[in-house]
């Protein structure tokens, strides 16, 4: 567990701690040119955010319409600043710009950015006035009214205007930075907000903040002090899966994953996690699954070593396998277990002495997750729970909590994936409810496994670097053929994808 936090991670900001980073970094001489600067990246990267997950449902149409709800100051330069980027990359889009205070009220940067959207399409801007009649759908609904500053309650004619734009008929609802409203009644309901330049605490909690991603400007965040136990995970962690390997390699050179797994009742589980595991990057795998399995999973995944182990009466493993972890796994350098495996007492007394016995790293998950079996656990060990997994085994402790009593990783699945070790959670701002169907799970360990084999002293980094792969995954999947009409398997081949232009 040594090493955390990774420099893969940034911090999560309070507002207070964010309004000092952002008061200390614009400072000085050219602090202006500095906070323009900024705003112009905050704004292309809100934009560029915007263009990415519409497509989530078939992207942005030339002609669509976008309004953009704009307060005072800088939250309301990115969100006009994100409207020029629609323009200019959808042919035909127009945007309905509602200066929620009037023109007079915008701060020096705002109105700049006002300016330089109407300049740059003068045909395609229209002022939208609270007065003014809001009809029609909009493809675009962008939130830049208010910022990390703000304070309770609203006022009046934010209120107004948040509750007109509610009414209409919206695609896609955006927020920038924090939805205008924060929680309180009234308040903006994105479906994804954009968190510029530093993700504060409060996007993390708030249930209309919808899908949260982080906009990174680049800035040296390390600076800040801030040290809080919530980190957010960098796409650079990903960045060595994607370069050259080393030339003098053969397969025993990227680890041996063991994968038991499996039962009659749910064999589809164990066969994701080990197609999973062999696009993980490992050189060997090697499923332990029913006996009754092997043929057809042999011939669904020809690349892994099948291994058939003796059943129970129900079509679980049967105790009297065990002696083929000493003939067939000697070489192994990390486990999975779980995917699929059942609740068979039989096979749960088995699961609990085999990692008593054996310190090797492993990645427990589904039905693995048991008190007992953790209870037993002697080596490293990452686990992969969903919300209702974490309450049979947790206790009542958060995931941080338990990291700190317990020396296990936790995988925390949810809307928002969170990866626990030593007290410090870290975040995965990626993927969405495409993963909210069967298998997903499965594809995770594998995953994660594949990954653990090929660095066994390090398990953290193996669970971030597994989650974070997973999620992007799903974000590919989705914006390529939408959340519906996909499946769990689909993902499997949207792993190269999500490696590409870190």
């Amino acid at each position: 567990m040594s090493g955390l936090p990774y420099p893969e991670s940034a911090p999560v900001f309070s507002c207070a701690e964010a309004l000092a980073f952002e008061q200390a970094r614009f400072s000085g001489p050219n602090a202006e040119a500095k906070e323009w600067e900024a705003m112009q990246a905050a704004g292309a990267g809100v934009g560029d955010g915007i263009l990415r997950d519409a497509r989530e449902h078939g992207g942005l149409q030339p002609g669509a319409r976008v309004l953009v709800l704009v307060g005072k100051g800088h939250n309301g330069g990115d969100a006009l600043i994100a409207a020029q980027r629609i323009l200019a990359a959808i042919t035909g889009a127009t945007a309905d710009v509602c200066l929620v205070f009037g023109e007079r009220a915008l701060r020096p940067l705002a109105a700049r950015a006002w300016r330089e959207l109407q300049d740059s399409a003068p045909e395609r801007v229209r002022q939208l006035r609270v007065a003014d009649e809001w009809g029609g759908d909009f493809a675009v609904c962008l939130d830049g009214i208010f910022g990390f500053q703000y304070r309770s309650p609203l006022p009046d004619i934010a209120r107004e205007v948040l509750e007109r734009a509610q009414r209409l008929s919206v695609s896609f609802r955006a927020a920038v930075d924090l939805p205008s409203g924060l929680a309180e009644p009234g308040a903006f309901r994105a479906d994804f907000t954009y968190a510029t330049g530093t993700v504060k605490d409060l996007a993390l909690t708030l249930p209309n903040a919808g899908r949260v991603r982080w906009v990174d400007l680049g800035w040296d965040l390390s600076a800040a002090g801030v040290g809080g136990t919530t980190r957010v995970l960098r796409p650079a962690l990903l960045a060595p899966l994607a370069a050259l390997r080393p030339s003098a390699v053969d397969k025993r050179s990227f680890g041996h994953v063991g994968i038991l797994a499996g039962s009659r009742h749910y064999p589809g589980a164990a066969l994701l996690a080990v197609k999973a595991a062999l696009r993980s990057g490992a050189g060997l795998v090697s499923a332990f699954v029913p006996e009754s399995l092997v043929p057809a999973f042999a011939a669904a995944a020809p690349e892994a070593i099948w291994v058939g182990w003796p059943e129970t009466p129900d079509g679980g493993l049967a105790l009297e396998g065990r002696h083929l972890i000493q003939q067939r796994g000697e070489r192994i350098d990390a486990w999975v277990i779980g995917p699929g495996l059942g609740r068979e007492a039989e096979t749960l007394a088995w699961v609990a002495a085999q990692v008593a016995a054996d310190a090797r790293p492993v990645v427990l998950d589904a039905d693995s997750l048991q008190p007992g079996v953790l209870r037993a656990v002697r080596g490293p060990c990452i686990v992969t729970p969903h919300a209702g997994e974490w309450s049979r085994i947790a206790a009542g402790l958060s995931p941080e909590e338990f990291t700190v009593s317990h020396s296990i990783v936790v995988v925390a699945k949810g809307p928002m994936t969170r990866v626990a070790a030593s007290g410090v959670s870290q975040v995965v701002l990626a993927g969405g409810p495409v993963l909210a169907r069967g298998g997903s799970g499965d594809v995770l360990a594998g995953l994660i496994g594949g990954l653990l084999a090929q660095a066994p002293t390090d398990p953290v980094r193996a669970a971030a670097r597994g989650a974070l792969w997973h999620a992007r995954a799903a974000d590919a999947l989705a914006r390529e053929r939408g959340q519906v009409a996909v499946a769990t398997g689909d993902l499997l081949d949207r792993l190269p994808s999500a490696l590409r232009g870190l």
